[in-house]
This record gives structure tokens, sequence and C-alpha cells, in this order.
């Protein structure tokens, strides 16, 4: 007996077969639901801008962190530790030595 209970068909257009690049991820909530906002934060650029919004039910948003800790695990049993910012309020700078770029 097969087991394709699990598999699925996923269609990847070519427009977002390319990805987005975001350096800065934003997450808010609601009771109902999970927003997560990746920004692109460039040098010499006044702001950032949301280069895409996924918003998902607290649940999925649940199943995606375990699945995210589950990488990040595989990600660093394959290549070594991911070293964490040493800046006293967790995130690394994002100014780009510009003045006017804040994160």
């Amino acid at each position: 007996m097969e087991n394709n209970q699990n598999e699925m068909n996923i269609e990847l257009s070519e427009e977002l077969a390319t990805g987005v690049y975001s350096n800065l991820a934003i997450i808010t909530h609601s009771p109902a639901e999970f927003v997560c906002d990746f920004v692109q934060i460039m040098p010499g650029m006044p702001k950032g801008k949301v280069r895409s919004r996924v918003i998902m039910t607290p649940q999925n948003a649940k199943r995606f962190l375990q699945a995210l800790a589950d990488n990040v695990h595989k990600y660093e049993q394959n290549f070594g530790a991911i070293e964490e910012p040493n800046s006293g309020d967790g995130f690394p700078p994002m100014n780009f030595g510009t003045p006017s770029t804040m994160a």
C-alpha cells in the first residue's frame, strides 16, 4: 500500500519562484491572525519597504514556528551555529551608515 496521504501538489508560478529578499521581519497579531511583514531596507534609502505580507491563523503560525525551528536546527547541523547579534537590544544595526534610516 502506497502512502500518498501526506503528499501535496503545489504550483509555484514563475513570478513567485524568484522570491523576495527581506532583511527585516515585523510580526504582529490579533486574536484571529498573525501578520508577518517582510521588509527590505537598502543603503542610501530613506525608509524600508514591505516586500511581502503573509497572514496566517494562530494554528498555522505555530506550525510555521515549529517548521522554522526544525530547519534552523538542520542548517546548524550542516553549516555550524548561526551567530546572534551582540547589540544590547538583540537587533543588528540596520542604518547602513546613513543617519536617516531607522529599523
